[in-house]
């Protein structure tokens, strides 16, 4: 899971990298010590972390860094669950967070343009304030950056409308291993200007270079909404369910497994859910209409119509804002991990056709292998993206590789993928290299040739070791 050592950083080379920023913005392992490194405990293993103000000063770095060989592991909110930045000594952290400023709001033209380091949950409120939205909703809103969303091609909740970052940016500004910048930021969704060259850099985990500035489309902010929390008698009535539910007025529909929602109960005290919590499956549905009371109405037709039609078990609907938070903290909240630390995290996507057999297949060898072993799951139900957590009583980290091929291996021939909207950073690494085919996995090193050729960047992430073969540059 660690990158190969590095060499450690001389005095000469940190005198310089200094130099280039200013004292102030260095944070050295002790000034780390103190500081929270986000999801995982190993984002501040490096000897530095830098935080640029410009675009200009993280060129320089770049620069500095392409000349001395330093590995560079660009970081956003820290919120990643893939290990894409996690760092050692040897390697300099630079951080995108001063590059915090939303600079252009057009709601003209529903567009922004903004740092990568601006949280997207702050981007959320100031489109808000203009009737817009970013187009893009997940649990970590508070902390996650437009540029590490960027970076790992993020989902969330309402990539069913919208699509992944993928489709919602228009253009990008981003600085190359060696400090060249490229500042391709129109805001207008045809462009055919020859190579897309900038938009490799989406969902390439920092590892082909450093997204400074982004050009995100807006879409209309919501309207009102209704929350519902639906219990289910199996998966294959939730995918039924899903497909009755299927309009336009839908903004959310998620899933998940009634154990989940049983630990987050009991975690949370959450009693008034308790007996939905008993059900095998839930899923959070939201709709929208021009008032509450319009959504509200909505949303009780079409359970309603569910119901009859013997496509649900039960369904509770919000009656205020506070239950709908209640709802969607269910949903979101991951108490099984606090409960059960040590446990496996898998995040895969599968046509909802196939979900149930294949949920139904994934949980049989799990049990096969280990009676111990627990299925947890959570998703995003109408776009077929499902979060699998293998559990136990005790820790299991140390078997991710042996469970993975039992969990992603007949995604590929069912139509879905083995890593839907976190990256691969390195715990995936294993199972890209199984999965992927070796003229895609030559293109991928050809690509990182070409943008990054001594290997400074992200080095160890996606791709577990530095391209060989001959130097573009």
């Amino acid at each position: 899971m660690t990158p190969p050592t590095t060499t450690p950083l001389n005095a000469t080379q940190i005198a310089a990298i200094t130099g280039l920023l200013g004292s102030a913005q260095i944070r050295t392992p002790q000034d780390l010590a103190a500081l929270d490194p986000g999801i995982d405990p190993h984002n501040f293993g490096a000897c530095l972390l830098l935080r640029p103000g410009s675009t200009a000063e993280v060129a320089a770095v770049l620069a500095y860094c392409h000349a001395e060989r330093i590995p560079v592991v660009p970081q956003g909110g820290r919120t990643g669950l893939s290990g894409g930045a996690i760092t050692q000594p040897g390697q300099v952290a630079l951080s995108l967070e001063r590059l915090d400023a939303v600079e252009v709001l057009d709601a003209d033209q529903r567009s922004a343009i903004v740092g990568a380091g601006v949280k997207l949950g702050v981007l959320a409120v100031q489109t808000a304030a203009v009737g817009l939205s970013p187009g893009i909703d997940l649990g970590a809103r508070d902390s996650a950056t437009l540029g590490g969303l960027v970076s790992t091609n993020a989902g969330g909740n309402e990539a069913f409308r919208y699509g992944t970052m993928r489709e919602r940016v228009l253009g990008l500004e981003c600085v190359l291993a060696d400090g060249t910048v490229i500042t391709e930021l129109g805001q207008v969704r045809k462009r055919n200007e020859g190579l897309a060259v900038e938009r490799l850099l989406i969902g390439a985990e920092g590892t082909l270079g450093v997204v400074t500035r982004v050009a995100l489309e807006l879409v209309p902010a919501r309207r009102s909404v209704a929350t519902a929390i639906v219990a289910l008698e199996s998966l294959t009535q939730a995918v039924v369910l899903a497909r009755h539910l299927r309009a336009p007025a839908l903004v959310a529909l998620e899933v998940m497994s009634g154990n989940h929602a049983v630990a987050v109960v009991r975690s949370l005290g959450m009693t008034e859910l308790a007996s939905l919590a008993a059900h095998p499956w839930l899923a959070l549905v939201e709709v929208e209409a021009n008032s509450s009371e319009q959504a509200e109405s909505m949303l009780i037709e079409l359970l309603g119509t569910a119901s009859e039609q013997q496509l649900l078990v039960d369904a509770v609907l919000a009656q205020n804002a506070a239950q709908r938070h209640a709802m969607w903290r269910l949903r979101e909240d991951w108490a099984v991990d606090r409960e059960r630390p040590g446990g496996l995290w898998y995040d895969i996507s599968v046509p909802l056709s196939a979900m149930a057999g294949y949920v139904a297949r994934v949980t049989a060898r799990v049990a096969a292998l280990d009676s111990g072993l627990e299925v947890f799951i959570i998703g995003h139900l109408a776009d077929g993206n499902l979060h699998v957590t293998v559990n136990a009583p005790y820790p299991v980290t140390e078997r991710y590789e042996a469970i993975a091929p039992l969990v992603t291996d007949e995604l590929t021939a069912l139509g879905g993928s083995f890593s839907a909207e976190h990256g691969i950073g390195v715990e995936k690494q294993a199972t890209l290299l199984r999965l992927v085919s070796p003229a895609k996995l030559a293109l991928m090193q050809a690509v990182k040739r070409a943008y990054d050729p001594h290997g400074i960047m992200n080095p160890g992430k996606v791709l577990p070791t530095a391209p060989t073969g001959p130097s573009v540059g």
